[in-house]
């Protein structure tokens, strides 16, 4: 099978990259890939038909400061999106396609056991960027007869992770990390790992899935795996009172406070999501994060 991987140097894209293994697999990438290409771009000129895509290039989740920033996400998500189906088209239609997706489509900061049939309510532009994209691939799909796949992904995990989880390991690394509320907030996790040797299993049968670990550690179990694992005292703990009074502060100050009110509440709030419908339909049985964590690098 010959597999086009996109977003091949990304922390998730290098991760299945290494799984794969495949002599026919073709990377694109802004650099250090068969394909050098900036997707939002241009609009890529295949030499080969392809039987898999493996569309894993996006910008990734971040909270966006400016309108430039806002942009972006859907100049790299959507655009990006639209001018790789624009290439596909005109070189060959692949039989497979699989996306990357997000659970921010969901656009909750609360809530347990969300699954697939939960209405796409997301608000915020990186939210946003992944709906429009799904709804680009999903519709692309149907009218060329591709089977296709929209994997929706919450917290990864692995070596060196990027985003929230790797600002927290660093700041356990260096000592400034501390729980609010005893960390009793769950929040869904997945290993990258996992997601890449998934990939192959449900390509051939598609549908939309999330993904997680099955268990949605707290903050509290989270930081001390970790805090153990970097030889660390385990985590301060700073009461709920004083954290809501500098939610309070942050929401006079304005952006430029780190917490405000708003962040406050999705901090202390559970927000996980079921992943039954994998499990049902290939056998999708992961690692627990929490298990990795203490048997792995961070």
């Amino acid at each position: 099978m010959k597999i086009l991987l996109t977003g091949s140097t990304g922390f998730l894209g290098s991760i299945i990259k290494n799984e794969l293994l495949e002599d026919n697999l073709i990377t694109l990438s802004r650099t250090n890939s068969d394909y050098k290409i900036s997707l939002e771009n241009e609009v890529p000129d295949f030499k080969e038909i392809f039987d898999l895509i493996i569309h894993a290039a996006g910008k990734a989740h971040s909270v966006p400061k400016t309108s430039v920033e806002k942009k972006q996400f859907f100049d790299v998500n959507v655009e990006g999106t639209s001018n790789l189906l624009k290439g596909l088209q005109k070189t060959g239609i692949p039989k497979q396609f699989v996306f990357i997706s997000s659970v921010s489509v969901y656009g909750q900061n609360s809530g347990k056991n969300i699954d697939e049939n939960h209405p796409l309510q997301a608000v915020d532009p990186y939210g946003l960027s992944k709906v429009e994209s799904e709804k680009l691939v999903i519709n692309w799909c149907k009218e060329n007869n591709i089977i296709c796949t929209i994997l929706r992904l919450p917290l990864l995990v692995g070596e060196k992770p990027p985003g929230n989880l790797g600002a927290m390991i660093n700041a356990i690394d260096k000592g400034y990390y501390f729980n609010i509320g005893n960390g009793k907030a769950k929040k869904s996790m997945v290993l990258a790992q996992d997601v890449a040797a998934f990939i192959l299993k449900i390509a051939n049968t598609g549908g939309i899935y999330n993904l997680t670990d099955g268990y949605h550690p707290d903050f509290y179990e989270l930081s001390t795996v970790i805090s153990m694992k970097k030889n660390k005292k385990t985590p301060l703990n700073m009461p709920i009172f004083i954290a809501k009074l500098a939610g309070i502060i942050g929401d006079l100050l304005g952006e430029k406070s780190p917490i405000n009110s708003s962040k406050l509440k999705k901090i202390t709030s559970d927000l996980t999501f079921d992943d039954t419908k994998a499990r049902k339909a290939v056998g999708w049985n992961p690692k627990k994060v929490l298990e990795h964590l203490q048997h792995n690098s961070l």
